[in-house]
């Protein structure tokens, strides 16, 4: 349009509201993602465990039909263990679908100049950054602490009252466990593919981080003959935290509390290194 003409009129539509206008970032990469039929293969198959534990609790509660199969009606326990085997089978499938789905979030954005369009609009680097990573968060929840809770629902409801209100803390083992290890995965995958900007590249260090880490703190330990090395292997602090959540015995050369503090520290430096890439522009010296 030619500007001697003077017909430029701006937007009179509706406007999107503030608190919003992350969600587009979220719609169209969690399309993007669903576009993969690997991706969305993979994301079927970690509904199999949970329709399998469902089933299980079903039958723990079918003594006639355990004792038409000859199964003694005490070997299925629906308890604190019984979930936290639930949530260590989907924590492993939620690493899974971190490592193909999250480093693509933000490297392609980096790789190809993309960040000045997204700034040029009334975008926040917190509300990208919360935009992207909700993608992860809800994909992961999806897998993680919602089939969980219907699970414990569905225990509920055949266990009657008594076992509900005695076991109603493992509901907030579930999400608590669940929330922080999405947190943890979402931060990593997130910097590393903002500081690398190759998918391939950063999905294998992602792997590197959580299998490399657990040799490297045992190196530490057998060289230095201390305890110390665990903190560099996430997948062992994430353990002690779950452990001491749903209640499990189990020997830890780590206190609890300072396996908090470490995960939370990881965090912090992910989401340092993750706000120091994701910006307008790039000085290159």
């Amino acid at each position: 349009m030619a500007v001697y003409r003077r017909n430029y009129k701006p937007y009179a539509g509706r406007l999107t509201p503030e608190w919003s206008r992350c969600l587009v970032l979220f719609r169209y990469s969690r399309r993007n993602l669903f576009r993969s039929k690997f991706l969305t293969g993979l994301f079927v198959v970690c509904f199999f465990y949970p329709l399998a534990c469902a089933l299980m609790i079903y039958l723990a509660h079918s003594a006639s039909f355990l004792q038409q199969l000859g199964v003694p009606a005490g070997v299925l326990s629906i308890d604190n263990k019984f979930f936290f085997h639930f949530i260590s089978v989907q924590g492993g499938f939620a690493f899974l679908l971190t490592a193909f789905a999250g480093p693509g979030l933000i490297s392609p954005d980096l790789a190809n100049g993309a960040l000045p369009l997204y700034f040029c609009r009334p975008f926040s680097r917190a509300e990208y950054v919360l935009g992207k990573s909700s993608v992860l968060a809800i994909l992961l929840s999806q897998i993680t602490w919602v089939p969980g809770l219907v699970l414990f629902a569905m225990q509920a409801s055949l266990a009657g009252a008594s076992w509900t209100w005695s076991n109603l803390w493992i509901a907030g083992s579930l999400i608590a466990s669940s929330l922080i290890w999405i947190a943890i995965l979402s931060l990593i995958s997130m910097a590393l593919s903002a500081w690398v900007k190759w998918r391939i590249v950063a999905g294998a260090l992602l792997l590197g981080v959580m299998f490399f880490g657990a040799g490297f703190a045992q190196a530490i330990n057998a060289v230095m003959r201390i305890e110390s090395g665990h903190f560099f292997d996430v997948v062992y602090l994430m353990g002690t935290v779950w452990n001491a959540l749903f209640q499990v015995d189990a020997e830890h050369a780590i206190p609890v509390a300072q396996a908090w503090v470490a995960l939370l520290i990881y965090c912090a430096i992910c989401l340092g290194l993750l706000m120091r890439k994701v910006r307008a522009y790039e000085v290159i010296r």
